[in-house]
């Protein structure tokens, strides 16, 4: 079968497997695979001449122009089409699986202080409102963006104080709206339920994009905040989620034991086991030690 002809029919095995946005990155690796193959290596037509050594040549190309990660991302996704081809017996063998995953470097998004916090907030209360109340579900309820991409009108109940969501798990959740994002929310009884939430323009509209170019479109606006503040890449909208757990934690271990603490806050944040809140805190540095310098110096006097 043609390589063109046989990815796509891959693609379209895997239409009713994935969700739109899965499939969407299958298609941008596909598509960039095709148009790597008709440039550099013109003579392959079949897809069984797709080989280890072709498919590694691609995946370096895209290590040598982006990044590991980018280059993970379309091993897997081109992986995952040619395995259904090798077990429809369309393809000899999956080449991609036979090479190795690289090592990528973490991306972490950084905490913001509480002033940059502030100042931002401020900021986007006179520049930007829709987007401040996006980036305050992050923030106030601790949802993912890609999480408050996904809210509709009808998942907000105002009389139960309650949202409904899709979380990463792909398992929808209920979390309690706290009051101080309540007071925010405009009236939404007036709104088409099936509307999603946030929109380019306003609350409760229609919005003809896919998941991923809506969680894009967000992104690329608040990069003109981060600009606005001189921000670097390693702060993000992320980041607020980060923030107001960190502050969150460290009011909450004022009055109680570190434990007590991590045991309440594991309710709010949706973690589903204390190693999973734990190794979260960890990674974004919550817990600091009080100042040990009087250990040193003891150290030094011996």
């Amino acid at each position: 079968m043609p390589v063109q002809e046989a990815l796509e029919y891959g693609l379209k095995l895997k239409g009713n497997m994935v969700k739109a946005s899965t499939l969407q990155g299958y298609t941008y690796s596909i598509t960039h695979f095709v148009n790597w193959l008709e440039e550099h290596h013109p003579h392959i037509k079949g897809i069984n001449q797709v080989n280890k050594k072709v498919a590694q040549e691609f995946l370096n190309a895209i290590l040598l122009s982006t990044s590991s990660r980018s280059r993970n991302n379309n091993r897997l996704n081109l992986s995952s089409i040619m395995q259904l081809l090798e077990d429809n017996d369309i393809m000899t063998v999956n080449p991609m699986k036979k090479i190795a995953v690289l090592k990528t470097k973490p991306n972490r998004n950084k905490t913001y202080t509480k002033e940059k916090q502030e100042e931002i907030f401020k900021y986007l209360e006179e520049n930007d409102p829709i987007l401040l109340l996006y980036i305050k579900f992050v923030s106030y309820n601790f949802l993912r963006p890609v999480e408050v991409n996904r809210l509709r009108v009808k998942d907000i109940n105002l009389k139960s104080k309650t949202l409904e969501f899709e979380a990463k798990n792909k398992v929808f959740k209920t979390k309690l709206i706290p009051e101080i994002l309540l007071n925010d929310l405009p009236d939404l009884s007036g709104m088409e339920p099936d509307n999603l939430l946030f929109t380019p323009e306003k609350l409760g509209g229609e919005w003809e994009a896919s998941e991923t170019n809506r969680r894009d479109h967000f992104s690329k606006r608040f990069k003109g905040v981060k600009d606005h503040f001189g921000l670097d890449g390693n702060y993000g909208l992320y980041s607020f989620r980060h923030t107001f757990i960190t502050q969150l934690y460290r009011a909450m271990v004022k009055n109680s034991t570190p434990f007590a603490a991590k045991s309440a806050l594991m309710e709010i944040t949706g973690h589903t086991t204390m190693d999973a809140l734990e190794k979260y805190l960890r990674d974004i540095d919550v817990a600091l030690p009080k100042d040990y310098s009087h250990l040193l110096q003891t150290a030094n006097d011996q």
